[in-house]
Parts: C-alpha cells; structure tokens; sequence
C-alpha cells in the first residue's frame, strides 16, 4: 500500500465518433472524459464505490466520509492509502482508510449500515468488470430499431416539452422514453439524472412493457455509466442526451449494443457507438 497518489491518472480518453451535422456526415475522434469506480474502504473492509474521475482520490474518499457523517473532525482521518490489487497491481481504483478517536469506535456500526446498500458498481477494481458483470446477466441488444437522423435531432426538443417544473426551478434533470414512431410513453424530472432514469423505467416496468424495443431514452446533462446499464436492462436500443458521454458510458453501450448519441442538437449530434440504427449516416 501506498499514501502517495498515483502519478498521471488518465482523466480523458480518445474515442472514434461519427459527427453528424447540418454540412454532412465526418468520423473523426473526439475525447471523452473518464469515468471509474472508487472503492473506499475502512479498516480493509468494503465501505463504499463512488463513480469518479481519477484523480485526487484520496481527498475525495476524505469529504466523502465527512459528507457521510463517518468521520466529523480531520482528527479522526488516519492513514488514506491507496491499495493494490495483488493481481493487478497497475489498478488504483481502491482506497483503503483507517479512523482514530470516536470514528475508530463507530466504525463496526458505520459498516453494518452500509451492507444492504447497493453499490454503483458490483467491483470497485475497473470497468471492464463492471462491463463483465453485466455481460453475465443482460445479452447484447440486437439491431431491431432503425431512425432518421431529423427524428433524433428532434428529440432535445421533445424532451424540453415535458420538463415542466425545470422551466419554474432550473434546477431538475429530466429523462423521457419516445417510441421511434415519436409518441411519448414516460417521462419525469428529479434533481439527480439517474432518479429520473429509474423513475421512467420504472412506469413501463408496472406497465410490464419491458423490454422497450422500439423506444429511444432522452436525458438532460451527460450521460454516465449507470444510465446506459439501466437503458441496457430496460432493453433500450438508443440513448440520447443533450452533453457528453463519459468514457466508461460509451464502453458499456459498445459491450450493450447501444446506440449512444451525444451533444444532440436541431443542428445535429455524436454517435459514440453502434451508429447503424441512425438511417444516412
């Protein structure tokens, strides 16, 4: 184990990506931010994984058990060190921390209260992992859906039909689910992107119209991992959001067969994987 933070973490990773424009059709590459798990653990022991960019992990692993009530002073903060997995020891993706004074001695209950919560990731080593995990449970989605590119540029739009209480606040993400005929089957607004997610999913799940062949999912902001794991077990052959895809996002809808656009717009949009479903293209 070590204290001292991995030197050049990767924060930004080169992907190939089709532009689509209003002067026409280029591949190029593109860079996509990276998205990793962090698995911080106490006294050795499993705590918590946080999805993250690398970097600065051991100052995040410390605001984060302040923020969760596990320590309340730096006087509790003992040794943050990052762990090494004895099989891979190229991965920094674990921080291991031990607490002092009254932290130490809540430590046992701290933990009992974590075990029936689930984590964002089922390993906190690497998103490969993460990709295999799932792999074992969903199969790849097959190419069952074709759209134009005008329906897709069309769907921010759409979207910010149905986000109503963003229009009073400013401050609520949104997800909808379209069929690829343009009608609207769900959609709902929460302060966290992935609530919103749940919640649209959720509708068609007490409806028992899963899986959505034949539905596009829109969300507002960036679209992260966990997003395209969920549209993968709901059985959604293309997700579209209004920012950028993180790295990990994109390795999933690659591993899912995902069609995954990003920065859409009326004047066009990126499709980081599986462009085949968008007809011209």
């Amino acid at each position: 184990m070590s204290d001292e933070e991995p030197s050049r973490l990767a924060q930004t990773r080169d992907v190939a990506v089709v532009r689509v424009t209003l002067d026409g059709v280029m591949r190029e590459m593109d860079v996509a931010a990276v998205e990793e798990p962090l698995e911080v653990r106490l006294h050795d022991r499993p705590f918590a994984v946080i999805m993250r960019t690398p970097g600065a992990d051991r100052t995040l692993a410390a605001g984060f058990l302040l923020a969760e009530g596990v320590i309340e002073q730096a006087q509790e903060l003992g040794a943050v060190e990052h762990c090494r997995h004895p099989d891979h020891p190229e991965v920094h993706n674990v921080v291991n921390v031990f607490l002092l004074g009254g932290a130490r001695d809540r430590v046992e209950a701290r933990l009992a209260e974590r075990r029936n919560v689930t984590a964002s990731a089922s390993c906190g080593m690497c998103g490969r992992l993460t990709i295999e995990s799932l792999e074992t449970r969903v199969a790849a989605l097959r190419l069952a859906t074709r759209v134009d590119r005008a329906f897709v540029q069309g769907l921010p739009d759409r979207l910010r039909t149905q986000q109503q209480v963003f229009e009073r606040t400013g401050g609520l993400h949104a997800a909808a689910l379209f069929s690829v005929q343009g009608d609207l089957a769900a959609s709902a607004e929460d302060v966290g992107r992935h609530n919103a997610v749940d919640k649209v999913i959720g509708a068609m799940l007490f409806e028992d119209r899963l899986p959505l062949i034949g539905h596009v999912l829109v969300v507002s902001g960036r679209t992260s991992f966990e997003i395209v794991q969920k549209a993968w077990i709901a059985g959604i052959e293309l997700v579209c959001a209004v920012s950028a895809p993180s790295s990990l996002a994109i390795e999933v809808a690659e591993a899912a067969g995902i069609t995954l656009v990003g920065f859409a717009r009326e004047h066009g949009f990126n499709i980081y994987s599986h462009p085949d479903r968008v007809e011209e293209v």
